[in-house]
């Protein structure tokens, strides 16, 4: 894949972007990055911006300094036309439990023949939380309410299962649609042997898990659409991040979501006074010449260096964003 080199101020003016995914290795400042570039959005380009964590170990409330780990979207005090939501795994996984107890959701029928689910009150499927974190994904991307939608993601692992999620929910979608009509013809034909639900239900059935496939088939297209969507890789100068760059590049093409830009944060600056701090800025250096090496060629790389205080609250957060878009 090959996309064409852009700033970051070029990539979130584009009049066509909605989307802008932020990731990279845990600790390298992903959190800051997306919430300046969100304020930078909502304050310059007047458009209406929420910015949404999908990262179970959240930092979104503490990088705002306003709490919006309620589950639910949340005005952001001091930027007109921003909004926030952390996603609260356990939060979503009990409504869907409570939904299923009250009735309000119905169990497949072929997925009742696995187990009871009588006391499914108690289950915690593995990779629940990006499961959950999936479907906020598709309900936003259908969602006309904001003009861009800016994602906080998690530490390099979860967003790559995060992201392998629609080619994996669209095979078992494709495998269950085609299990169901199976099915439906095999009952057909035992029909006089068998209680089974009305001809509109069994349509019903299938007009759902139909609706939901392509939800998701309309979801890989938005993300696959480098006018739409671009992936902000953060990484620091040092050689462990820039491994999990190299990985997460890799698995971004083979799920062909586009990148183009990587920021390189926390440089750390000249100090001849402190041996320690020149220590680490001689190695910045020798690493920051790798990173050139490797992805200067393919990608906007964004040298941002080591700030001195805490950017954290909207007036910090706001200086940060200016110098992402210079």
């Amino acid at each position: 894949m090959e996309f064409k080199k852009s700033t970051l101020k070029d990539l979130v003016t584009k009049p066509s972007m909605r989307f802008l995914l932020f990731g990279g290795k845990g600790g390298v400042g992903k959190t800051t990055c997306a919430t300046s570039t969100a304020i930078w959005i909502a304050e310059n380009l007047d458009r209406d911006v929420l910015i949404l964590s999908t990262d179970p170990a959240h930092s979104l409330s503490d990088s705002l300094s306003q709490d919006v780990s309620g589950g639910e979207v949340v005005s952001i005090k001091g930027v007109k036309r921003l909004s926030a939501l952390e996603m609260n795994p356990t939060k979503e996984f009990k409504k869907y439990q409570d939904s299923i107890q009250a009735g309000e959701i119905e169990i497949p029928q072929e997925l009742k023949m696995f187990g009871d689910f009588e006391d499914f009150q108690s289950i915690s499927p593995p990779g629940s939380d990006e499961t959950l974190a999936f479907a906020k994904v598709l309900e936003f991307i259908q969602t006309a309410e904001y003009d861009f939608i800016v994602f906080d993601t998690a530490p390099t692992g979860h967003t790559l299962r995060l992201l392998s999620l629609p080619e994996v929910l669209n095979s078992f979608f494709g495998k269950l649609i085609r299990f169901r009509m199976k099915m439906g013809q095999m009952w057909g034909k035992l029909k006089g042997f068998f209680k089974r639900k009305d001809d509109e239900d069994e349509k019903d059935q299938l007009e759902t898990l139909n609706h939901m496939k392509k939800i998701i088939e309309n979801a890989n297209m938005e993300l696959s659409n480098p006018e739409k969507t671009s992936f902000v890789i953060v990484m620091i100068s040092e050689m462990m991040a820039v491994y999990e760059t190299e990985r997460l590049i890799q698995m971004l093409y083979q799920y062909e979501i586009p990148v183009s830009n990587i920021i390189i944060n926390m440089i750390a600056p000249e100090s001849l006074s402190c041996n320690f701090c020149q220590s680490r800025h001689t190695m910045h250096l020798r690493n920051l010449a790798e990173i050139r090496n490797l992805y200067l060629d393919d990608f906007n790389l964004s040298e941002i260096s080591l700030s001195s205080t805490e950017i954290r609250g909207i007036l910090a957060l706001r200086e940060f964003g200016k110098n992402l878009m210079l």
